[in-house]
């Protein structure tokens, strides 16, 4: 057998190297040259954004704040919803809808306490850590409303 030296062996991973990169280069010029890219991705980006925002529930319509009833309905509905998917083993999207009806309590301090008393522990945390994700959500909502008023 004969010992093929460093050098001769750098040089030829710095070939294939080199083979392989302008393989890539080449394709995706090839890719981008298509007429038909940018309508693909533009297609392929807006399915992926419809399939996120479809694929949680925890991004609620929520009501409008100004309607009691409303808020009452909807935060009843969203603490049934979670302790239903907590019970059940869904800890994420349990952990979501809780959050949600948080968001609308008139008394979230109270609310949460009772939530730290009954909930174990790490799903507690994971609701504290949820909160401040869905406080814009609702600030987003309200102002959407709003605007919707004006027109």
């Amino acid at each position: 057998m004969a010992m093929i030296s460093k050098t001769v062996l750098g040089i030829a991973a710095g070939v294939c190297g080199t083979i392989f990169l302008g393989y890539c280069i080449y394709f995706d010029h090839k890719r981008h040259k298509d007429p038909d890219f940018k309508k693909k991705l533009r297609e392929r980006r807006r399915a992926k954004k419809e399939s996120v925002t479809s694929g949680r529930r925890a991004a609620a319509n929520f009501p409008d704040m100004k309607d009691h009833e409303a808020v009452q309905r909807f935060f009843l509905q969203e603490v049934q919803l979670g302790e239903e998917l907590l019970a059940a083993g869904d800890l994420e999207n349990g952990v979501d809808h809780l959050a949600n009806a948080v968001a609308v309590c008139g008394q979230p301090n109270e609310l949460l306490q009772v939530l730290q008393q009954t909930l174990q522990p790490q799903v507690f945390h994971l609701l504290v850590q949820r909160l401040p994700a869905i406080a814009p959500r609702v600030l987003r909502q309200e102002r959407q409303m709003q605007e919707e008023d004006v027109e």
